[in-house]
């Protein structure tokens, strides 16, 4: 490998490293705003206790059964599981669409994980969070949960995913928000657009998972997204020495092969 290749994989390594730095105290800051605004809204809910008790018998439920996509797994179903369930890795994989460090990691790792799928030697859950909408404002995080479900009911998630993936708007640009552009790169995976598809995204099928889905990452405790574990091993744990696509695939070879 010559010198040029070492160091520009080494300045890709560290550009994701810095990415994941930004998210974290971006995350960081949002979680200070939502303690402060709590304890205005502890104080706001004093004040209206009554009200809310006098009118409950009219409030719609929320607490009902999600509208999971076809194929979802694991508790309430918040997984989209890719590859066999005969594969002795699993990797699992906390993304936001809007995420830029996302993207990163996706751009990276794409082929070999694909590769790995594909023959059967690893298992993928992937998750989806609505962070960047909170950070940022917008609902395009949201939206594209909301529309990778619709393509998971139509068996062409991955498909799907990759291609909001590498087309992923500027982080302050909340593109995706728009169900018009979400079904337009629709258009870029054969047979997904299709009348139901495209009622799924504009009626929002799947949003209440999405949303469930977004409080389960926050619940769990993860410092941001991407969050990968690779059997349940966060492969970022040093961020100057993350797992490598090479690395990641001889590990999972290992785990096949004992």
């Amino acid at each position: 490998m010559s010198e040029k290749n070492r160091e520009g994989k080494r300045a890709a390594r560290d550009r994701l490293a810095e990415e994941r730095e930004r998210q974290k105290g971006r995350d960081k800051r949002r979680r200070v705003l939502i303690v402060s605004a709590a304890v205005v809204g502890v104080l706001a809910l004093a004040a209206v206790a009554g009200l809310v008790a006098a009118n409950s018998g009219d409030d719609k439920k929320t607490s009902g059964p999600l509208s999971a996509p076809k194929g979802a797994n694991g508790e309430d179903q918040l997984s989209i599981p890719v590859g066999k369930d005969t594969a002795k890795s699993t990797l699992t994989v906390w993304e936001d669409f809007r995420c830029p460090a996302c993207k990163q990691f996706e751009d990276r790792y794409r082929s070999t994980i694909h590769a790995l799928a594909d023959k059967g030697q690893l298992k993928v859950e992937y998750h989806l969070a609505t962070i960047i909408d909170g950070n940022m404002g917008g609902s395009g995080s949201l939206r594209a949960a909301n529309a990778a479900a619709c393509a998971q009911d139509a068996g062409k998630f991955t498909a799907y995913h990759d291609v909001l993936f590498k087309n992923q708007p500027p982080e302050p640009d909340d593109a995706f928000s728009k169900n018009d552009k979400l079904i337009d790169l629709a258009g870029q995976v054969d047979g997904l657009v299709t009348d139901s598809f495209k009622k799924c995204v504009n009626d929002g099928q799947h949003d209440s998972w999405a949303t469930k889905s977004n409080q389960a990452f926050q619940e769990a405790g993860l410092q941001g997204t991407p969050s990968v574990l690779l059997d349940g091993k966060n492969i970022f744990a040093d961020p100057k020495k993350p797992l490598t696509p090479a690395q990641l695939k001889a590990k999972v070879e290992a785990a096949n092969r004992g």
